[in-house]
């Protein structure tokens, strides 16, 4: 039986330390997702159980209605005291429940 040389292959000692050192580095969170879907849910149950509202718009003045439907730049309000109304979401400073 012959003896066979034979070499024994051993990753060198910085391809190993590169290795330690890029999973020590903290991994990054992912990025959140752009949009959440809270507003659309918040609109939705709103609209469901048909929530008196109060919408406070930027100028100060106050709205009271029910929300009827809504999309991505607007709200139509339905108002027992006057006619009903569609408003921007950009003039609406906040709103809450009557």
């Amino acid at each position: 039986m012959e003896a066979t040389n034979r070499k024994l292959i051993r990753p060198s000692f910085n391809e190993v330390k590169e290795k330690l050192e890029a999973a020590k580095k903290p991994q990054k969170r992912p990025i959140p997702p752009d949009q959440t879907n809270a507003e659309n849910f918040y609109y939705m149950k709103q609209m469901q159980s048909k929530t008196p509202m109060v919408i406070v718009l930027r100028d100060g003045e106050t709205l009271h209605g029910v929300i009827e439907w809504y999309d991505k730049s607007c709200l139509k309000i339905n108002r027992t005291d006057g006619p009903n109304l569609l408003i921007y979401k950009p003039s609406i400073k906040y709103m809450y429940k009557e």
